[in-house]
């Protein structure tokens, strides 16, 4: 069994790669030109630069790497493939006009079945990170006020139907309203445009799953970056889904929120 990683922008792909080392899997990497950190070049792996729109590069060079299943680590701006330095090759040309609509899931999953019709099946993205997965309950030193707890239960039901319908897994609330829903700009852009809102006044945020996620793509993360910007941004709790959240750099994450007094929650 060959794996091929198809990496995307941040630590995701340096922790798969980690993982597999330490499972001994035999591992290539396909590295995104627009994304992907330029020091995956030093990882010890067989790798191929590729753009965002090349998928028949990208099944060309795991074929001749005799590739057999594929993980998607790390986000790949679902904006990219609407730039003129992501162009898209004739087999995605092809596959973009088979879609109906090009959300997320189906932009991926259309992405999927073209690896599965050469042979390459598309695996759970956090295969090798298991232990990285947030548990249930408070998972800092604080739990959520009263009022944090209002705000994350009238949220929870918002954020679930607006993931449903493949828009965003991040919603900021305040005083049991809405006050930013995110987009293609991701979590941490939302957090620091809810602050802008709020002005600097405390909100709560939550990140979930969607309802039917598919664990092998868009598999939601938080990381020190994320409670560093609600820091600035006056958030002082978030609640993810537990058991389908990545917690990267759990220990220094957990440790910061503790510090800064904010309340990190899973919850199902």
């Amino acid at each position: 069994m060959k794996y091929g990683l198809i990496a995307g922008n941040g630590r995701f792909p340096f922790l798969v790669l980690e993982g597999a080392r330490e499972r001994g899997a035999d591992i290539v990497v396909a590295a995104i030109k627009e994304e992907t950190e330029p020091e995956i070049s030093t990882v010890k792996a067989p790798i191929e630069w590729i753009s965002v729109g090349q998928l028949g590069r990208l099944i060309r060079f795991f074929k001749r790497e005799q590739v057999t299943h594929a993980i998607m680590a790390g986000q790949v701006k679902h904006h990219q493939i609407f730039r003129l330095n992501a162009l898209p090759d004739l087999r995605m040309v092809k596959l973009l006009a088979r879609l109906p609509k090009k959300s997320t899931d189906s932009l991926i999953g259309a992405v999927a079945d073209e690896l599965a019709r050469e042979g390459i099946t598309l695996v759970d993205s956090t295969i090798f990170l298991e232990s990285l997965l947030s548990p249930e309950g408070v998972l800092t030193r604080r739990a959520p006020t009263s009022g944090e707890r209002n705000d994350i239960e009238y949220g929870l039901s918002i954020a679930g139907s607006i993931a449903g319908l493949d828009l965003g897994q991040t919603i900021a609330v305040k005083d049991r309203a809405v006050v930013a829903i995110e987009a293609m700009e991701g979590t941490d852009a939302t957090i620091i445009r809810a602050g802008e809102v709020t002005r600097g006044k405390s909100f709560v945020v939550i990140k979930v799953a969607k309802p039917n996620q598919d664990m092998r793509f868009d598999v939601p993360v938080i990381g020190l970056p994320t409670v560093e910007n609600m820091t600035r941004a006056g958030a002082t709790a978030i609640h993810v889904t537990a058991h389908k959240t990545l917690l990267f750099d759990r220990l220094k994450l957990i440790a910061f929120a503790n510090e800064h007094d904010l309340s990190i929650v899973g919850g199902l």
